[in-house]
């Protein structure tokens, strides 16, 4: 029997009218050595599946419906985390072929019920605070913003560059050039009709194709102090245990 938890009392409701949509249907190709046979969202960190730590992360926000976008053993998080997590809702987009995560985004939107949904890749953390990103988002009126954390080397990750009032300029893939610069931290507020634009059924980048396509059309950077955490190699997923809490539920 799936084992209801609790959430944190310290919750704010600022993201109350919010969806929250999780990306995770990434295949997790180079986590295979240590985290075999289940979607990178279940990797068990400090005894949790990763994703618990999201779920957590959008409740303490105030968010009330969730929307998990899955794709390789997707049927393992449905049986995992049912249809709810404290009090989230919990509904799933499972796709049939891998649509990456701009692509998964676009099919999920007939579930969306809100203005704006909260996006979120499913294998990274960041520990900045969303309702001050949503409060700062709705001051800019922005239709689209992201989460932007600084890298001692950007190498990674690449670049984002923005304007004084935190438009975004440009993008920079990633390049061998070393040094500090801010980045994409897998964290969005997104106006759902902008979802809308994304054309169906494509296998489509959100990072790499959608997002850049949105500069000049009301795309944000907010620029945070949080840390940021990607389960995405064996290296870091092995280094989440100190980066995440310890409290669990």
């Amino acid at each position: 029997m799936k084992r209801v938890r609790s959430i944190s009392p310290r919750t704010s409701q600022a993201l109350s009218g919010v969806t929250a949509v999780l990306l995770a249907g990434g295949l997790g190709t180079r986590l295979r050595s240590v985290v075999a046979d289940q979607p990178k969202a279940l990797a068990k960190v400090r005894g949790r599946a990763f994703l618990s730590y999201l779920l957590e992360q959008v409740a303490t926000a105030g968010v009330k419906k969730v929307v998990l976008c899955t794709g390789y053993l997707g049927s393992q998080v449905q049986q995992s985390f049912g249809d709810s997590y404290g009090h989230l809702e919990l509904l799933y987009s499972q796709e049939a072929t891998p649509l990456g995560t701009g692509g998964a985004l676009r099919f999920a939107l007939p579930l969306f019920q809100s203005e704006y949904v909260l996006v979120m890749n499913g294998d990274s953390f960041c520990t900045v605070e969303l309702d001050a990103f949503w409060n700062w988002h709705r001051s800019r009126e922005a239709r689209a913003s992201m989460v932007l954390v600084k890298a001692a080397d950007a190498r990674r990750y690449g670049r984002v560059y923005t304007r004084r009032d935190g438009q975004i300029q440009r993008f920079e893939e990633k390049s061998s050039e070393e040094g500090a610069s801010w980045i994409n931290a897998g964290i969005y507020l997104i106006r759902s009709e902008l979802v809308e634009t994304i054309h169906p059924n494509n296998h489509v980048s959100l990072e790499q194709e959608v997002i850049p396509a949105w500069i000049g059309q009301g795309l944000y950077g907010y620029e945070s102090d949080g840390r940021l955490l990607d389960i995405g190699t064996p290296e870091s997923y092995l280094s989440a245990e100190q980066f995440l809490p310890a409290q669990g539920h």
